[in-house]
């Protein structure tokens, strides 16, 4: 039975995979599933952006209009002293 394959489409992820076997002396399957395998670890556990901010939004006590702050410290350039 033939072994299951994965086709990627770049060329840089090709060479970069190729360089990784070559130098650690293992195959390209290997060396792309290590790589697979470390991603899926450092992802687990992160919330998307829209939910962090969703919930930083709910969890925050004050709500600030940014737009009203930068109107009232906003002062006029005087220009240049001739």
């Amino acid at each position: 039975m033939a072994e299951p394959q994965l086709s990627v489409r770049s060329a840089r992820a090709r060479d970069i995979a190729h360089r990784l076997a070559q130098r650690e002396k293992r195959t390209v399957a290997q060396v792309v599933e290590r790589a697979l395998e470390r991603y899926e670890a450092s992802e687990t556990g992160r919330e998307p952006a829209a939910q962090f901010y969703a919930r930083l939004r709910a969890e925050s006590a004050t709500d600030i209009d940014l737009e009203a702050v930068i109107r009232e410290n906003r002062k006029p350039n005087p220009g240049i002293d001739l």
